[in-house]
């Protein structure tokens, strides 16, 4: 599972700061969550393929969330795009962009498919055999989510010597990683757990982005591997949570500490401070994990 980070900053771009986008890999998948100004050419920066993204999730429609979603619709347009691209979004998502592509004449000529949210409760919203999301209701000034990604479990891996040794044919190895115990060449029922080994731990992301902060979503995002949680201001700002609907850095690590997650990545700064060690210094008073995004960075879990 690979996150990047095209943008991680509050409010207005700036030169050296991007507002709110990320890639997420996983299991295949390439996930663009949020997509803010500016987002089209950090993609090209970090050298992702367009061609890749066929789902982007929009988690409320804040300017620093959104505005960038028109532009890249209207380059996939220009660059031929023929696969179709699944937008997943607060109510209003379909109308916002369609009325530009009416009003400016450019309609595509790749279809588009809304995914129109809401419901304040947890909800799936995109299942295959690999993959699951969910939606993470979230406190904010207007209707937002956040996304949840699990992978679904893991097939068993084949331990080939012990395969080899119990006499099994090749047509079921399919079987075994499935779980099942299979009969050999002998006719003789193996054992699957003689054969295969546990497979790896199913990986979880979980996005919340922008919020107060607020506990109701600890049960949906416990033990996920990965929480990034919005923390715009510092304690010395904690005033201006209630009126914006924003968390701290501190609030970001209890939620992270009260769910168990295994890591927590901080993000949505305030552009009101020079440098970030305090966000993490303050993150680690709670919980120790503690990760910081920064326009560009990758993170591999």
């Amino acid at each position: 599972m690979k996150l990047t980070i095209l943008g991680c900053h509050s409010a207005t771009p700036r030169t050296n700061t991007n507002p709110t986008s990320q890639v997420l890999e996983i299991k295949n998948h390439m996930f663009l969550i949020d997509c803010g100004e500016g987002t089209q050419v950090e993609l090209r920066r970090n050298k992702v393929k367009f061609s890749r993204i066929k789902r982007v999730f929009i988690s409320h429609l804040h300017g620093d969330h959104y505005f960038g979603l028109i532009g890249l619709v209207s380059t996939f347009q220009l660059l031929t795009r023929e696969t179709e691209l699944h937008i997943y979004g607060p109510k209003g998502i379909k109308d916002i962009i369609l009325l530009q592509l009416k009003l400016s004449e450019s309609w595509t000529s790749y279809s588009l498919v809304f995914h129109e949210l809401t419901s304040k409760k947890s909800e799936l919203i995109f299942e295959d055999d690999k993959v699951e999301v969910y939606t993470i209701p979230l406190k904010h000034r207007v209707y937002t989510n956040g996304f949840l990604f699990k992978e679904k479990e893991n097939e068993r891996k084949l331990d080939i010597n012990a395969v080899l040794n119990a006499n099994i044919n090749v047509a079921y190895y399919r079987k075994l990683k499935q779980g099942a115990d299979v009969e050999n060449e002998d006719g003789v029922l193996i054992d699957n757990a003689l054969v295969t080994k546990d497979p790896l731990p199913p990986k979880s992301y979980a996005f919340c982005s922008d919020t107060v902060y607020n506990e109701d979503i600890i049960p949906i995002i416990k033990n996920a591997t990965v929480l990034y949680h919005e923390s715009t201001f510092l304690d010395k700002n904690e005033d201006l949570c209630k009126r914006t609907k924003h968390s701290t850095a501190r609030h970001a690590a209890i939620i992270a500490k009260k769910s168990n997650v295994e890591n927590l990545i901080l993000g949505h700064f305030s552009t009101r401070y020079n440098g970030y060690e305090e966000f993490e210094n303050e993150a680690k008073e709670e919980f120790n994990n503690v990760l910081l995004a920064k326009d560009g960075r990758s993170f591999e879990f």
